[in-house]
């Protein structure tokens, strides 16, 4: 019980950190940041799309190359970075993700692991061999991946998961299934342990 209450401190201090960063809806809002030359509006509010109202005004909005190299369309101040990965190798057709700019080599892995992969069933056995062999990126513990994903856009569904890499059910308190109908760890045990909530 003393774990959960802990976790759950956290992740009320995680909360209350991303609202300042964001300014929390207190005063008169900073300004968007300045696109970088040849960036697009439309690109950069596309890829905007899966971030947190409070967040979206001062994140950074990248755009990935088939290589996994990205230029940056909008330099933001929080530590939020957007990008729209729509119709990349495995991903859904219209699919955009958000996450803390820490994450960005693991995002780069997933993209690599992806293409080479060329479908979710043999991408995941490659993932599961690097997991094996202790060469799987971790994402940064507490993290929040934010994602909306869909045939299009009028059909994507969001979804949020808060990364968790090694937690398991001894670890975190948590359960490692969702049949008690409350928050989750999926993937338990390994890098890619997530915390899943119900309904996001």
């Amino acid at each position: 019980m003393k774990r959960i209450a802990l976790f759950v401190f956290g992740v009320v201090a995680v909360s209350a950190s991303l609202l300042a960063q964001g300014g929390g809806g207190r005063g008169t809002p900073a300004p968007p940041p300045a696109l970088e030359p040849g960036a697009s509006q439309a690109e950069v509010d596309k890829a905007l799309l899966a971030a947190p109202a409070n967040l979206k005004n001062q994140a950074t909005v990248i755009k990935w190359a088939p290589d996994q190299t990205y230029t940056t369309l909008r330099k933001g101040t929080n530590n939020l970075v957007c990008y729209d990965r729509s119709g990349f190798p495995v991903q859904q057709p219209f699919s955009i993700e958000c996450t803390m700019l820490g994450n960005l080599d693991r995002v780069k892995q997933n993209m690599a692991i992806e293409k080479q992969g060329g479908d979710r069933a043999k991408a995941d056995a490659l993932f599961a061999e690097l997991e094996k062999n202790g060469q799987r990126v971790k994402p940064e513990f507490g993290s929040v991946f934010y994602h909306i994903q869909g045939p299009d856009e009028a059909r994507g569904r969001g979804h949020v998961t808060i990364a968790t890499p090694g937690a398991t059910a001894q670890s975190m308190g948590l359960p490692d299934n969702g049949r008690g109908g409350g928050v989750w760890i999926m993937n338990a045990g390994t890098t890619t342990a997530h915390l899943m909530i119900p309904g996001e």
